[in-house]
């Protein structure tokens, strides 16, 4: 198996194609199940519905970065950022149409624009917490597997999966929440996704070190960001 730059790396395979499209899917989707939070058990704890999607953003990052390196992460990071921008101000704009002429409908119209206005506030903070944490996630792993050697993938992916979720999570919640929650419950939340998006990491492990090393051999690559720019604004 090769170990190889990204300026040595051959045009997209339809692999790297279908975990982009995966990515921004999750992205999305999480974005819109923001705002539907619930209750942990019986604990005075919530969580929200995000946290069913959006971890698997981040498993898919890991594999970007490991296989394909981080500029090519990066490079789906900012479209899905892209993506998710092109939802809200969408959203945005159907919830400004004016009302149905049924009045039977006025109420479906009032649910949409309830649920729906809410989506470029949680976006814009999801944009800016996301593309920072990713960003962190990405980079954290990148330099772990330059500095190891490659050695470790399991505890490099939970180390760079805690550094990126723990900065998403202190920059979306205060500003998504700020004035809606009490801010003993925004930090609750902080600390639940965090340690349930970690805890969602290390019970998947197994199948992102399997599909890691399956992707390695399917791909032929194996990349180490040697003497790179880490600045995110940087893909070439």
């Amino acid at each position: 198996m090769s170990e190889i730059n990204p300026s040595g790396q051959k045009g997209l395979s339809v692999i790297f194609l279908g975990l982009a499209v995966t990515f921004c899917t999750c992205l999305v989707a999480s974005n819109l199940f923001v705002p539907r939070l619930w209750q942990v058990g019986k604990l005075p704890l919530q969580l929200s519905g995000a946290v069913i999607i959006f971890p698997i953003s981040y498993i898919i990052n890991d594999l970007l970065t490991e296989v394909y390196g981080y500029r090519r992460a990066m490079t789906v990071i900012w479209m899905g950022f892209i993506l998710s921008a092109f939802i809200a101000l969408a959203a945005q704009f159907i919830v400004w149409l004016p009302d149905p002429l049924s009045p039977e409908n006025q109420e479906v119209a009032d649910s949409f624009n309830r649920l729906f206005g809410l989506v470029p506030r949680t976006t814009v903070a999801s944009l800016l917490a996301f593309v920072l944490g990713s960003q962190i996630n990405s980079l954290v792993l990148s330099r772990m597997k330059v500095a190891t050697k490659g050695r470790g993938f399991g505890w490099r992916a939970i180390l760079s999966t805690i550094a990126g979720e723990l900065t998403d999570s202190l920059i979306f919640y205060p500003l998504a929440f700020a004035g809606v929650l009490p801010a003993s419950a925004i930090l609750g939340i902080i600390l639940t996704q965090v340690t349930v998006k970690t805890l969602y990491e290390v019970i998947v492990l197994p199948l992102t070190t399997f599909l890691s090393r399956r992707l390695k051999a399917k791909e032929g690559i194996d990349t180490y960001d040697n003497n790179i720019s880490y600045n995110p604004f940087k893909l070439n």
